[in-house]
């Protein structure tokens, strides 16, 4: 496997581990202990270590040798021992490996003095010292080298050199260590060091440690722009403090996942943390990296597909899919009401919820998948029971959250087979909100990718662009939030995902006409029919709820018109009359409303949807 690194890197990103100084000092090993001779005197606490970090979805994992060097080491008085603490730090990370079937990297850090010109220690002398443990890291199984922190060029060169005597064809990463303006500590910028890394034939360039990565991902920008050799980061998480030439970093997860996916938009090609980040930290920034690639694994799908272009059957028209279609094409008010899944296997109760709402007028029903993530009924059973018991039409959400893309072509070739025509394509909640948070994750694509995939199964075309014969005749729609907090963002996938195929769009609840307006305005350049999500709120602590929590906007009048209820009834009462007046207010600029129905009372649903001014909203348009 090692031998197809660079062939790997060429086509996908990999994530690398995280920090283990971190984890040792987390573990109660004092910062003055020297961390890599733990390889000899603590095997196991090194090996659960690696373990920890390949259990959370690392690809590569680094040996515990960042200091093995001769110079580093004689400070221990243990100069004498570096084979064997780099020989032995390769086989511990081996073993810790080899169920994974992943990557090992030999660990090389600076020498902790000044070479010439600055220092009194030779190039010859560095050149020595680095050529000693990488031998030991090569002899112990390493599948390839990570050169990291690098703060002087020259002294860099020499780990370079030393490389290439021990082992001319081992992959070498070489990462410089960067200031806050991209600079290596001796001066040279990204376009110097980028261009004398890569003559000095390293494989991989990038940057690690220092700086967050906001500061990195500027520095690589700069670099992408002057080679095309794969690029790494490994960024520190968060602001630095500084103990004895240790630094402790405290950073959340989700930010760095954030930056996990910008990296990977930016052309890096080997991801992972540095100082402060844990398995933690890789976990979700591995679910982040799934998400943020679907977009560009579906992208390189159509594009092997149209080379040349698969024979593709025409699309159902949008009017002869569904009734709801038929509705949406027509330019028509359509009304949704939300039934969850139930927590078991009784179904009565949404079953004569359903019922209920086909009496009076209600033109779909819409089912979550395991909404908050929690363990719930299959959303798509529940949908295929309704429509065969009850006769009105589901409208199912699906998410990427649970499902591989193997998984999701199976389920929506089966859900065409059982007559479901109707889908909302979102990416889901992650587990870690809801009640199992140690689930795994999948998210091979996200919400866009999902809509790329129903597009082409309606084109009678497979997730590889392969002929399937008849298409599938699914309505698709997608999410929006009119209120997320970075709206250039919301409004980029939006985008993207009327680019891919939606048709129609379902908003998150809407408490706020000004953001519903702006919002509507953003997307006038991509209009499709967009649906508005209302929420019939039950008590201020519910709205507190969707504005702290759900990162709905929910303004200060809203909470405050909540909180004037005298007891629940008159909570429940007010949280009608808002959404009843939210759907007058945007009766004339949507095409429909989806209405919650929070603690299954349907009949508050209900409430809301005879604003628009008849008991049956069918009859109301």
């Amino acid at each position: 496997m090692a031998s197809d690194l660079l062939a790997h890197l060429k086509t996908s990103p990999v994530l690398c581990d995280g920090a283990m100084g971190t984890l040792l000092y987390s573990k109660g090993i004092f910062i003055n202990r020297c961390y890599d001779e733990l390889n000899l005197s603590q095997p196991d606490l090194i090996r659960s270590i690696h373990h920890e970090y390949l259990q959370a979805g690392a690809e590569i994992v680094e040996t515990n040798t960042f200091g093995g060097n001769s110079f580093r080491l004689a400070r221990h008085s243990l100069a004498d021992r570096v084979r064997d603490i780099n020989f032995t730090g390769a086989r511990l990370a081996r073993e810790a490996a080899k169920s994974f079937d992943l990557w090992v990297a030999g660990s090389v850090g600076p020498l902790g003095i000044r070479i010439e010109p600055l220092g009194k220690t030779s190039y010859q002398e560095a050149h020595d010292a680095f050529r000693e443990q990488i031998a030991a890291l090569v002899e112990g199984g390493v599948d390839l080298l990570i050169l990291e922190t690098f703060g002087y060029l020259e002294e860099l060169h020499q780990a370079i050199l030393a490389a290439r005597d021990v082992n001319p064809r081992i992959p070498v990463v070489a990462q410089v260590t960067i200031d806050e303006d991209g600079n290596c500590l001796d001066g040279s910028d990204p376009e110097t060091f980028t261009a004398k890394l890569e003559e000095w034939g390293a494989d991989v360039i990038g940057c690690n440690c220092s700086v967050g990565p906001v500061a990195m991902l500027d520095a690589i920008e700069r670099v992408h722009a002057v080679t095309s050799l794969p690029l790494a980061a490994q960024p520190n998480a968060g602001v630095p403090r500084s103990v004895e030439g240790r630094n402790i970093y405290l950073c959340s997860p989700e930010y760095m996942a954030s930056y996990a996916r910008k990296f990977v938009a930016a052309g890096v090609r080997l991801v992972g943390g540095c100082c402060g980040s844990t398995p933690e930290h890789i976990r979700v920034m591995k679910a982040a990296m799934r998400v943020g690639g679907a977009r560009s694994k579906t992208a390189a799908a159509q594009v092997i597909g149209s080379q040349p272009p698969p024979p593709a059957a025409p699309a159902i028209p949008l009017e002869e899919r569904s009734r709801l279609g038929a509705k949406i094409a027509a330019g028509e008010f359509v009304t949704m009401v939300e039934i969850v899944p139930p927590k078991g296997t009784d179904i009565r109760k949404e079953v004569e919820g359903a019922r209920f709402l086909k009496s009076i007028g209600v033109d779909g029903i819409n089912i979550p998948d395991s909404p908050r993530a929690s363990a719930r009924m299959s959303n798509q059973a529940l949908s295929l029971l309704i429509q065969k018991e009850v006769g009105i039409e589901a409208i199912l959400h699906y998410t990427c959250r649970d499902r591989n893309v193997l998984c999701i072509q199976s389920d929506l070739l089966g859900a065409a087979a059982t007559g479901i025509r109707n889908l909302i394509c979102i990416t889901g909640d992650p587990p870690k909100m809801g009640n199992y948070p140690d689930a795994t994750a999948v998210f091979d694509v996200d919400a866009i990718g999902l809509v790329n995939i129903v597009h082409n199964l309606n084109r009678g075309l497979d997730i590889g662009g392969n002929p399937i014969g008849h298409g599938t005749a699914f309505v698709i729609g997608v999410g929006a939030n009119p209120g997320v907090p970075n709206i250039d963002e919301e409004i980029r996938r939006f985008e993207y995902k009327v680019e891919a195929g939606a048709e129609y769009a379902v908003t998150q609840p809407v408490f706020d006409l000004a953001l519903m307006e702006n919002f509507l305005n953003l997307i006038e350049h991509c209009r499709i029919p967009v649906i508005a999500g209302l929420w019939p709120l039950v008590s201020v602590r519910n709205a507190e709820f969707m504005r702290n929590e759900l990162r709905v906007s929910v303004p200060d009048s809203i909470l405050e018109r909540m909180g004037r209820a005298a007891n629940p009834e008159a909570a429940r009462a007010e949280g009608v009359a808002i959404a009843r007046e939210m759907l007058v207010a945007l009766r004339d600029m949507v095409q429909g409303a989806q209405i919650s129905a929070p603690l299954g009372r349907y009949t508050s649903a209900v409430d809301v949807l005879e604003a628009l001014g008849s008991t049956s909203p069918a009859n109301s348009v």
